[in-house]
């Protein structure tokens, strides 16, 4: 608890005082903040990103997971080393890989040429940003849905199809929702970690389309204006928060919770 105080909590608290308090005590950082037509842009830019890198992982992770959670040993172990080897190389050079992959005369563009595709101009956009975050998220989507998806009682599916359900509808009805805390907590994870985003936007984006994260470093590091970076700060800190109400109620809605039945977490 006590690290906690002193590494976190005064940080934090420190970063609210300057928003009020730099250059003079008062709200003005906070008018800023949402007079600025630039500053709206950038929140919604980010929250836009981050719900877009969200919905592609949980797409992409879910069928993964299954897979995963329904192979033998020896495929999962497979399976389960290719989503964890993203975290044997530093976010940089994973960055750095796609700027190579995406750039004007870089793989991409030299594997479409013989197929006769025109080249394809990703890098500096948000495009190239969603696709570098996804990729470095994925392990954090996968993992939690395989680890729900393991604990699901397998008979449950088969016994929908003797009562009379067609194995589409069995998915849909049975195993889709016993798989929802999964999908919630990965996406809930996903998306906070998508707000935090510094070198990917810096890299594979533009000035132009620039992310919270990025408009902070700018504020603070470059111009030194610390209170209108905290008020940035805040605003993000009040944005994984306002993500968590909405998610508890979400979950609340779909009766996501945590129970038992026949032996399975639901």
């Amino acid at each position: 608890m006590i690290v906690t105080i002193v590494v976190f909590l005064l940080p934090v608290l420190y970063i609210v005082w300057q928003s009020f308090s730099d250059p003079q005590i008062g709200l003005d950082n906070y008018i800023w903040l949402f007079t600025n037509d630039s500053n709206l842009k950038v929140l919604g830019r980010t929250v836009s990103v981050g719900l877009t890198a969200t919905i592609i992982t949980a797409v992409l992770a879910y069928p993964y997971a299954y897979v995963m959670s329904s192979s033998t040993p020896l495929v999962k172990g497979l399976l389960m080393i290719l989503v964890l080897m993203p975290f044997w190389t530093s976010m940089m050079v994973r960055t750095f890989a796609w700027v190579i992959i995406l750039q004007q005369n870089g793989v991409l563009n030299s594997v479409l040429e013989p197929l006769g595709v025109a080249p394809v101009s990703i890098l500096g956009t948000t495009t190239a940003t969603i696709i570098g975050m996804c990729q470095v998220l994925m392990p954090f989507m996968v993992l939690p849905l395989a680890a729900v998806m393991q604990s699901i009682d397998r008979r449950l599916p088969l016994a929908a199809q003797v009562m009379g359900a067609s194995p589409t509808k069995s998915f849909l009805t049975v195993y889709l929702p016993l798989s929802l805390p999964g999908v919630v907590g990965g996406a809930l994870m996903v998306f906070i970690l998508s707000l935090g985003f510094y070198i990917t936007p810096a890299l594979l984006g533009s000035p132009r389309d620039q992310l919270l994260p990025n408009a902070i470093y700018t504020q603070v590091l470059e111009l030194l204006n610390w209170g209108q970076g905290g008020a940035l700060a805040v605003s993000l800190l009040l944005l994984v928060g306002l993500m968590l109400g909405l998610t508890g109620l979400v979950a609340r809605i779909f009766g996501v919770k945590i129970g038992r039945l026949g032996g399975t977490g639901l």
